[in-house]
């Protein structure tokens, strides 16, 4: 792979501190940085050497973006390796990194809020205050987890036009 210049440089390593705060290695952000400004999908050694890691932790680094449904594996005529491509459409990339959010995140975090409320309705010296907050918490998550899932539902275009509607939106509300 051709030496990246500075902008891509830069982008890459952006992406990486981003992805230490979103709760992503580093590593693996930068490596989803790394394919999704490449033109062509990239095999794994390529990738080890352009960003000078471990070729092991490239290959870790894969299989996480792989499990997020963020990279593909595909096969190139003439080579026997495996070439990795990242999804391009940016829309269809923060669908798919709200999914698997959701699904690794949200869900579980609902089910221990309906247990835990459920419990404490059922102690005979229900803590109240603690009772009334993770009843808040349960509905705060429950209605947040049904919008989405009805924004989920919208044709991607129709979405688009939601989110890009910003603050007009306080208008049409009356807000």
């Amino acid at each position: 792979m051709p030496e990246l210049s500075e902008p891509i440089q830069t982008f890459i390593l952006h992406w990486g501190e981003m992805g230490t705060r979103w709760g992503v290695n580093r590593t693996v952000a930068q490596i989803h940085a790394l394919l999704m400004v490449s033109d062509r999908p990239l095999p794994a050694d390529e990738i080890a050497e352009t960003l000078q890691v471990a070729r092991s932790n490239v290959s870790t680094s894969l299989k996480e973006l792989q499990s997020w449904g963020l990279v593909k594996s595909m096969h190139v005529l003439g080579d026997r390796r495996d070439h990795f491509q990242s999804e391009k459409d940016v829309w269809d990339m923060f669908l798919i990194v709200m999914d698997e959010r959701k699904r690794r995140e949200i869900d579980p975090s609902i089910a221990v809020l309906r247990d835990c409320a459920e419990a404490l309705k059922s102690e005979s010296n229900p803590e109240s205050h603690a009772e009334k907050q993770i009843g808040e918490l349960l509905q705060f998550m429950e209605t947040t987890n049904s919008w989405y899932a009805n924004v989920r539902k919208l044709p991607k275009p129709l979405m688009i036009r939601f989110f890009k509607m910003g603050g007009r939106l306080n208008k049409i509300l009356g807000s």
